[in-house]
């Protein structure tokens, strides 16, 4: 039977297809989540000598392809075989084949992460080009999650290019009507841009960073302006209850920033998947 016979007609084999494709992106998503914000770094750097009239050092080329991966601790040149998503981790034990230094569980996590949410996509949606829409939103919303939790930062790479892709799928109702993809994009931007300017107005002090905008702006561009209340609520309560539980148990001080780009991630996961029937719930009540 043809491979796409078999993915249409069988379920089954579509999901755990869709899954296995999901745990090599995800390995990818390890690439960038590492190696975005240090190309991002080091443009910086080049800009800054640019702008004192300095000649910048030529730096080795670093980009997602090159080089390649390296143990971070001894430079061992990572093998094909030492690459593999979650078996090499375990084979290997966790730890560099070299040096025995221990490899970050974030590593199987995203990888893990990522065939689990490509598989649900896949049960969820089933075979169809939606499904493939479905998986890049949730593909660059992991991404972005690991990426603020590592470093607080949410990469214009990654979001701009996310809000005009939900724009261009909405052009024929993909998720929502165009309209609605477009007054969630401006809406979602706008929303949390009022909210900076109101706690720096009132206390001084900048409450969160421009990429959260870019992140909402790209969401309400997915899924249009009426999930944007679902995913504010629900990004909002979440990150309140991480936060004041670290706080309390000591984890974390009360002057410490917290990326919000996860809980803006798992909002829209939430909107996402359940948005309709939690709308429809929420209306029903009142």
């Amino acid at each position: 039977m043809p491979l796409l016979s078999m993915l249409q007609d069988t379920p089954a084999f579509f999901i755990s297809f869709v899954a296995i494709i999901g745990l090599m992106i995800g390995s990818f998503l390890n690439v960038v989540i590492y190696r975005l914000p240090e190309m991002m770094k080091r443009n910086w750097l080049q800009q800054c000598a640019e702008l004192h009239g300095e000649a910048g050092k030529a730096l080795p080329t670093f980009n997602l392809i090159t080089p390649r991966s390296v143990c971070t601790h001894c430079g061992h040149k990572i093998t094909v075989w030492e690459n593999i998503p979650i078996v090499s981790y375990l084979v290997l034990l966790g730890r560099c084949s070299q040096c025995h230094a221990h490899i970050s569980l974030r590593y199987p996590i995203v990888e893990t992460v990522t065939a689990l949410m490509s598989g649900f996509v896949a049960w969820y949606y089933g075979y169809g080009l939606i499904t493939i829409a479905v998986l890049i939103f949730v593909w660059a919303l992991i991404a972005l999650a690991v990426i603020d939790l590592n470093t607080q930062l949410l990469p214009d790479d990654i979001t701009i290019p996310l809000l005009w892709m939900g724009l261009l799928i909405n052009m024929n109702n993909g998720f929502t009507d165009i309209q609605s993809a477009i007054i969630g994009a401006v809406a979602g931007y706008l929303s949390l841009w009022s909210i900076y300017w109101c706690f720096k107005l009132s206390t001084g002090k900048e409450g969160m960073g421009y990429g959260d905008f870019k992140l909402l702006s790209a969401i309400g561009a997915w899924l249009g302006w009426n999930m944007l209340p679902l995913v504010m609520l629900s990004s909002s309560l979440v990150g309140a209850t991480v936060g004041i539980g670290l706080v309390l148990t000591a984890r974390l001080k009360k002057s410490t920033p917290i990326p919000f780009g996860p809980y803006l991630v798992g909002g829209a996961f939430i909107a996402l998947f359940w948005g309709e029937k939690l709308n429809y719930a929420y209306h029903g009540l009142f």
